[in-house]
């Protein structure tokens, strides 16, 4: 691992460059609203794609990802870990085009919440109770029988790599009641990419895509219980937590 100086000036080259194209992307991607979906996509593809390059470039910081063969759909719903900002820059390089299910108030924050509105979100008022659920699925609807895929976090927030969050029932119950199959998405990019730190550490992230998990003929709690196993169990494979304590890098 090199040493804390080295690891701050790279990661200072990142956030440098990452604030730069976001300043030119975020206008552009406001003043491409006349344009359909696709293309302005199109620019939030670009924006992410140059951001994890340079990640690489900067910080040393890579991806493996197993699974792209499971993903036989055309439109589904993925359940994804959510450890880092890292997954909300990259799961649209596997699933496009896409839109996520945020919380309403994210779209108040500036650059951020204007790209995220530009991508005509799913967003949810939360204290909302089972009005935000018939929100879901009749947005949900609509997004995937138009060819996108519908992005959740089904535990909510961050939750630090080694911790387990609670598995929201919301987007199950999208899936119970459109028949849109259901594809866990598991990495470990919080162990590299921690939440609210400023330094990023060098290593290859590992995403794994799980088959599909068919909802038809199912409730949501079963569904939401078939993917919070798939997931937790690839994330106790692929931590590498102990190898972290130990100071070492994995290969």
């Amino acid at each position: 691992m090199p040493s804390k100086p080295v690891l701050y000036l790279r990661s200072f080259a990142f956030w440098i460059f990452f604030a730069t194209i976001t300043l030119v992307f975020a206008p552009l991607l406001l003043l491409s609203f006349p344009f359909p979906f696709n293309k302005r996509f199109a620019l939030t593809y670009a924006w992410s794609s140059l951001t994890i390059w340079w990640l690489g470039v900067s910080c040393k910081l890579y991806y493996e990802i197993e699974g792209r063969e499971n993903i036989v759909h055309k439109a589904g719903i993925v359940f994804a870990k959510h450890q880092s900002t890292w997954e909300t820059l990259t799961l649209n390089f596997w699933f496009t085009p896409q839109t996520w299910v945020i919380k309403r108030e994210l779209l108040w924050l500036p650059f951020f919440g204007w790209g995220a509105y530009m991508m005509e979100p799913i967003a949810l008022d939360r204290g909302a109770g089972r009005k935000a659920i018939e929100q879901l699925v009749k947005q949900g609807q609509q997004r995937l029988d138009s060819g996108r895929w519908i992005i959740i976090f089904p535990e909510g927030t961050r939750i630090a790599p080694g911790q387990r969050g609670r598995y929201r029932i919301g987007g199950a119950i999208l899936a119970e009641r459109t028949g849109y199959p259901v594809y866990p998405v598991a990495h470990n990019a919080g162990e590299y990419w921690p939440r609210r730190q400023f330094i990023k550490k060098p290593g290859v992230i590992k995403v794994r895509i799980g088959p599909a998990i068919a909802s038809e003929g199912k409730t949501a709690q079963e569904i939401l219980q078939e993917a919070e196993n798939w997931i937790e169990s690839e994330m106790a494979r692929i931590t590498t937590l102990d190898v972290h304590e130990h100071g070492a890098t994995p290969s």
